[in-house]
């Protein structure tokens, strides 16, 4: 039987499978029209709609035009290399999880318009990631107390005697520098990784690039993360130059010779590129706002409170 391999909608390839194993694909309602397909002796990759006939033994699907133009690269004329070139994913069976990732040497493509993420694209993507990162942390300092000093319980009924030992100060700076080394693996671990984005990044479509669009690695990622602090410690300074800079870049940005850009960006298909916000950005921006409103009110409130004691003292 025909080893076939076929694409997902994000045009990585799966397989080899058996013929069968096509037709109970189809059967179950799991290939599309336009999904790809290949086989050793294909020159390409051929929609779904036009291989019906000689995988089901079928006419094409009503309405079907005769012909549609590929979606990748021409397949080799041997099967031992990967015709779809973007992503080296070979599975024994369609629902396997993935084994490997994205191979960024084969998937980088230079030339073609690169669109910026904007300032409001990356705060959004930074307010998702800062809430992971945020309780993350908070759960290992908890731990930490819970192994140094018994709890926050057992810091609070002796803290002179605890802070005067040398295991209680180690304690205490580890409970504060280990949420800061775990913020810079986040960071640095996903902006290496083959997808190039953190969760955040990844929810708004944008993804972290070094100048030429390659794939940064880890230890840039922690000298960026190390340079973001630095640029907000600035009053926020080396952040907000991302929103008027011509490339879109941060203090950290220039300091680390990296990009943020579109995720299609500096790939086969740069014309997938968005300019707009898109829905995930809007909804994080409202509720961004939402939490600042409410820290607002609450200093507002406490303002207030504030006033009215002191006026009742006098």
């Amino acid at each position: 039987m025909n080893a076939w391999y076929y694409s997902d909608i994000n045009r990585n390839r799966l397989g080899p499978v058996a013929t069968q194993d096509l037709a109970d694909l189809h059967a179950n309602g799991q290939l599309a029209p336009e999904i790809l397909l290949w086989r050793e002796g294909m020159p390409e990759w051929r929609p779904w709609r036009e291989m019906m006939a000689e995988v089901l033994g079928a006419g094409p699907a009503p309405g079907a035009p005769a012909r549609l133009a590929t979606d990748g690269p021409a397949a080799p004329s041997h099967g031992g290399s990967n015709p779809y070139a973007i992503v080296e994913r070979v599975q024994a069976s369609p629902y396997a999880a993935p084994r490997t990732h994205l191979n960024q040497a084969q998937a980088h493509q230079a030339g073609g318009e690169v669109i910026y993420a904007g300032f409001l694209k990356r705060f959004a993507a930074y307010f998702i990631d800062s809430f992971v990162v945020g309780i993350a942390g908070f759960v290992l300092q908890m731990l930490l107390m819970v192994v140094v000093f018994g709890g926050m319980a057992g810091l609070g009924s002796n803290p002179a005697a605890l802070l005067s030992s040398g295991v209680g100060i180690a304690g205490i700076v580890l409970a504060y520098l280990a949420p800061l080394a775990l913020g810079a693996a986040y960071f640095a671990g996903f902006h290496a990784s083959g997808s190039q984005a953190t969760p955040g990044k990844m929810a708004v479509g944008i993804k972290v690039t070094d100048e030429a669009g390659y794939r940064i690695g880890f230890w840039r990622g922690v000298g960026r993360y190390f340079a973001l602090l630095l640029a907000c410690l600035i009053l926020l300074v080396g952040v907000v130059m991302a929103a008027f800079t011509d490339r879109k870049r941060g203090l950290h940005d220039m300091m680390c010779g990296t990009l943020v850009v579109d995720g299609w960006a500096f790939t086969a298909h740069p014309e997938r590129q968005r300019r707009e916000l898109g829905t995930v950005t809007v909804v994080i921006l409202s509720i961004a706002g939402l939490f600042l409103l409410g820290y607002v009110v609450l200093i507002g409130f406490a303002v207030i409170l504030g006033a009215t004691a002191a006026a009742g003292a006098h």
